[in-house]
Parts: structure tokens; sequence; C-alpha cells
């Protein structure tokens, strides 16, 4: 282990981070080097039953009593995962202010349901950003106006960790490397040691808070629940995760089991290479996790003290100037399993609604969806439960470029899937209808006129549309 007592005393050194950083950063180290990845034997996975994953329209309905209401809003805290940037999408800012729809962003629409649940009811549901290094300071200024708002935001951000010299097992910070690109956040699992160490878990307990809904800041479906949580609170249900069922777009997300009596996460990187295929069928492995989690604020406070939460770590190897690095990471649904009578909520796919590319907004700023009080409704006139399928190719991958080649967003109520490829620009008014696909040949600009209607089409150049 002296690859251990060496980094040891780099990390001491560092100035940049806390104590609290510095002792978690070296736990992640020495659990990942003893090599205690929770092995799983295939034989074991039984499929949960609907105690363990219950089915959404189980669920008791809320009397319509807003006092009643009143009081489970009293006990809810909204933490939203803001630590991504919007490099995949080209911004360079968090993503959670690239504009979603009527040039709100995914921050204002977070705001604007909260406050709507705060007016109603007349509660104060708080919510909190948790933010990394890379977000922290461009979100403090957006939340700057806000502030007349009815709600109450709290930020906080988790820990910043060094990347590890791959060769030599040396942090890259301690090589002349002092800027951003020496650094990372490992992961949302890290939310729970980093909300109580930044002072606002006691902080929220003192309040009477006594769960919070934690989800990603570009999931436009996970709105507040309250089906969920007043479950949650009768069933004294420590951690809930909202899964959905898989279609073949999500057959690399994490499932849910029964393992040896207990609730578990199963991640593709677990699953031994014989069995991937399996993973991947929609027949054994029925749902998904969405990563919309409901936790209790005294079980997360418990844990994090005994240090008992040990999440499968996810070592993602990066370059840093042609140095290979190593940054460990951890998963926030992975500790479902240390939280006392944990479950699964098989929820709506409406639940999920995430913005991951251009491809997502294109969908989201169509005519498949309207906006109400900040929640994205999707659009009853269509008939078909599942969403179009959109490939857009490499020229629409910004979302500069990609809004720059809609004049307008096409109609897409009546679309089974797009595919487009080369220097393609849309008119306005435009109507896409079954399958359609565009490809502008090399070299030449192939513009889509104001009304067209395309359906069940191939297009290759003017002539044919």
């Amino acid at each position: 282990m002296e690859k251990l007592t060496h980094l040891k005393s780099a990390v001491a050194s560092l100035s940049q981070i806390s104590e609290n950083e510095k002792n978690g950063f070296i736990n992640l180290v020495s659990r990942y080097l003893s090599g205690e990845a929770q092995h799983i034997e295939w034989s074991k996975i039984q499929t949960p039953t609907d105690e363990v994953v219950v089915p959404y329209d189980t669920l008791v309905p809320i009397p319509d009593d807003p006092a009643e209401t009143k009081k489970l809003l009293d006990k809810l805290v909204v933490l939203k995962l803001n630590g991504g940037l919007g490099t995949t999408m080209g911004c360079t800012g968090p993503k959670s202010v690239i504009e979603v729809r009527n040039g709100l962003t995914f921050l204002d629409l977070i705001v604007i349901q909260i406050e709507h649940l705060n007016s109603k009811y007349g509660c104060s549901v708080p919510l909190v950003l948790m933010n990394s290094f890379n977000t922290h300071d461009d979100t403090l200024k957006i939340v700057e106006k806000y502030s007349n708002s009815n709600i109450e935001i709290h930020t906080f951000n988790q820990s910043q960790y060094p990347r590890l010299v791959v060769e030599d097992f040396t942090p890259l910070p301690c090589k002349g490397q002092p800027g951003k690109d020496g650094w990372y956040p490992p992961g949302h699992g890290d939310v729970f040691p980093s909300l109580m160490n930044s002072g606002k878990l006691d902080a929220f307990l003192s309040q009477g808070k006594e769960y919070v809904f934690i989800a990603n800041s570009d999931n436009l479906g996970a709105i507040v629940d309250l089906k969920i949580l007043n479950h949650l609170i009768k069933n004294k249900n420590e951690y809930c995760m909202e899964v959905t069922p898989k279609t073949l777009a999500d057959v690399k997300g994490g499932t849910l089991i029964s393992y040896e009596g207990k609730v578990q996460l199963l991640e593709i990187a677990q699953v031994p290479d014989e069995h991937v295929n399996e993973f991947k069928s929609i027949e054994k492995f029925k749902i998904f996790n969405t990563n919309n989690l409901w936790v209790n604020l005294k079980a997360i406070k418990r844990l994090v003290e005994a240090d008992a939460l040990k999440m499968e770590i996810i070592p993602n190897p990066k370059e840093v100037d042609g140095v290979k690095v190593l940054q460990l990471e951890t998963a926030a649904g992975a500790a479902i399993r240390f939280f006392d009578r944990a479950i699964g909520v098989n929820v709506p796919r409406s639940r999920f609604l995430p913005v991951k590319a251009t491809s997502d907004l294109l969908l989201v700023q169509s005519d498949l969806y309207t906006l109400i009080d900040g929640f994205v409704i999707r659009n009853k006139d269509r008939t078909n439960p599942v969403n179009p399928s959109i490939e857009l190719g490499p020229e629409f991958k910004k979302v500069g470029n990609f809004l720059s080649r809609f004049k307008s967003i096409p109609s897409v109520i009546d679309l089974d899937s797009l595919k487009v490829t080369g220097d393609v620009w849309f008119g306005t008014g435009v109507v896409l209808k079954g399958k359609v696909s565009i490809a502008a040949k090399p070299g030449v600009k192939l513009e889509i006129p104001d009304g067209a209607v395309i359906e069940n089409k191939e297009i290759n150049g003017p002539e044919d549309i």
C-alpha cells in the first residue's frame, strides 16, 4: 500500500481543498485500491416484487385538502444536481441555463414550478442546487435574478477531488497542473456527504424537513409528486428510486434487482461480459433508473456519520494534455442498498424527460409539448405513447447551430422517426409525419421551404420535397 502512503502525503499538501474533501478522497482511493468491488453472482439476481418496486397506480391518491397537502410539502426539500456543464451541447456555462422553451431555461422552469406550489399551498419548499466547482460561480450570478421570488434558494458545492495520474498515482495538481483541469467532481453519489458537510442537512432537519427529492436539473419530468412523498412517509421508506419501463433507447440504464434480500441498483458496468446482452434485453430487466430519488434526511445523516455509504466505485479514465488520468466516481442511485425499507416506484414515462442532446431539445420545443405553470406537459393529440426517434447530424449538435437551422420547430405530432444529415435548413411551419429522412448531398445546402408537409419520405434534394 505504499501507493497510498505516497498519495496521502501528496494530498495533505493540497491547499485548495478542505480536510473533509481530503479525507473523502483518500477514503475513495483506498477502497478502490483494496479492490473491494462487490461481486454480483448472476444466479442470485431476482426480479423485484411489487412490494419492492411499487406500481405507480397502486399509490394512494392524496385527499384534496390544502391543509394536508401543506403538511406534506412542509416536510420536503427539492435538490437539483447542477454540477454539469453544457459542453456536449456546445455551451460553456452550467447546462441548467440552456433555454428550453418560450425563452425559459431549465432553472427558470424549476423555480416557476416550486413558486407555484409555494403560493398555491402557502408552504415554503426550498430549492437546493448542488453545484460543482465548474458551475458554482455562474450559478450564483444566475440565482440572483430570483431574489424576489417566494422561494428560498440554497446552493452548495459538491466535493472537488484531484485527478490521479495513472502512471504513478500522484494527484495531477501536484504536477504543475494548478488549473481546473487538475480536478474533478466525483459524481452525484457525493451528494450525501456534501449535503452534510455544507451544514445544509442539519439546517433542514432543524426546520422539520424530512425528505429530499433529488433529480438531475436537465430532467424536465422530475416534478414534485405528492403521492410518492405521502407513500414514503406512511411506510417509513428511507429511500425511493423512481424507475420507468425500458424502451430500446434505454438499454444501458441501470436497473433495480432483488439481491440477497435487499433491493439494489445493477449497472451495466457490474455485469459480467457474458450477461451483457441479457442485461440489455427488455424481457428480463424491464425497468431502469430515472435518477429521480427520494431520500430521508435523518437516514442520510446517520449513514454519512457512520461512513456506511460505500457505493460501487466507477473508474472514469480521461486524458489531460496527453497525460492519462483517472477519476473515481460514485452514483447516488447505488446508495439504495444501504437504506432501510428502500423501494422503487415504477412511474409513468412522463417523469423522465431528460434533455441530453439537441435531438431532445427539438422534441421539447415542438408541438409535442405545452408549458403550464413551468410544467412541460405532453400533447394529448399524440396517440402513440412513444416519442418520435430523432437523429440529427453533427451540424445540429451545438445549441447555437441547432437554433439557427430551424426558422421554427417543425410539427412532430404525427412523426415516427426523423433522420437529418448534411447541410439542411428548415423554414417555418414545416410539418413532419411518419418516417422522414432528409440527407443533403455533400457540399450542397438543402432548404426545406416554409409550410412544407413531409410524410414518409426520403429527401435528398429540393426535387424530392
